[in-house]
């Protein structure tokens, strides 16, 4: 193993940083050059490549984002465009990839194993945390912070004027963040894709908690619930409703204020631990393998046993969700 290239694939999810500093400070510990792959896989076949070194990435470990550079490039998902980006490494000298991001980019890279023997090291960085085999991954927990954190700041209002907010946070397929940020922040109702919600039922708790003394409520929607994001299921509970509960609506959608922002602690460590373990995994002849953490232990699983595998909610949360999480 002469040099490895480096990319992060889809949306940017915070902790990034930590893991590109650590695959190229572990490679260079043993004599590894790592090059930087700007733009993701559409910079993978284009050719755009930056030597990294370990001063190159200094200072980098509290920024968010990916200083690489990441976007969507369909053209991977073709034949023909990871025909380019395979001849990209080959023409590259490059010993193996270490791919930095979702579904899509596990996906792209057991392809580019399967059809040109590329050797792949990947590394779950979502803010979904919807990857299987892994306890987490990266800029999930920054994610769930950032959702807390404007929560807490749109319940004092909401307390002030006696209001119902819904909060609608990211999640297009999956609920993790609606539940573990809504759990976290008190949230009076968590509306997820996984647990289809009656609106019906939904509406009972919240009357019944306004008039057992409630002044704010709170509901915490996952954008991509079978109801519709927070505006349709607001809108479904206002018309429910029709009156009986007299008091004003609101409406807030965090979007992007989830997804970027300097990374919390546990993802500076997550990204960290992983990058040093994406090194080891390709060194160690392991060559289509994600590397993840699981109870505070570092494992390697093949990318297709992971992509074959749909991640579970927690149990335990989810039995909260009806007991704690309720107004």
């Amino acid at each position: 193993m002469r040099q490895i290239g480096i990319l992060t694939s889809g949306g940017d999810a915070s902790g990034m940083n930590a893991a590109i500093r650590a695959v190229v400070r572990a490679a260079a510990s043993v004599g590894i050059r790592s090059w930087g792959i700007r733009n993701g896989f559409d910079g993978l076949m284009r050719g755009d490549f930056q030597r990294l070194g370990p001063r190159s990435v200094a200072h980098i470990l509290q920024r968010g984002g990916t200083i690489l550079g990441t976007t969507r490039a369909p053209a991977i998902e073709t034949e023909e465009g990871r025909a380019r980006a395979a001849e990209q490494v080959a023409a590259t000298n490059l010993d193996g990839l270490v791919i930095i991001g979702g579904e899509g980019t596990l996906r792209a890279g057991q392809m580019l194993y399967e059809e040109h023997g590329c050797r792949i090291a990947a590394i779950p960085a979502t803010i979904d945390n919807d990857i299987a085999a892994t306890d987490t991954c990266i800029g999930f927990d920054t994610a769930v912070n950032a959702a807390v954190e404007a929560m807490d700041r749109i319940r004092d209002t909401a307390e002030s004027s006696g209001r119902v907010f819904f909060v609608e946070v990211m999640g297009r397929t999956r609920g993790l963040i609606a539940l573990y940020a809504g759990l976290s922040g008190g949230a009076d109702a968590i509306v997820i894709p996984e647990e289809h919600e009656d609106m019906g039922h939904l509406c009972r708790r919240l009357i019944s908690a306004h008039r057992g003394g409630k002044r704010s409520l709170l509901v915490v929607v996952a954008e991509g619930d079978r109801a519709g994001g927070a505006f349709s299921v607001a809108e479904q509970v206002q018309q429910r409703l029709n009156g009986r509960l007299q008091v004003d609506y609101r409406v807030t959608v965090l979007g992007h204020l989830q997804r970027g922002g300097v990374p919390t602690a546990a993802d500076r460590i997550l990204g960290t631990v992983l990058g040093a373990a994406a090194v080891e995994c390709l060194n160690d002849g392991l060559d289509h393998h994600m590397v993840s953490e699981v109870g505070n232990t570092p494992v390697f699983t093949p990318i297709n046993e992971v992509l074959a595998v749909t991640k579970e909610l927690p149990a335990d949360l989810m039995h909260l969700l009806h007991t704690v999480g309720q107004a």
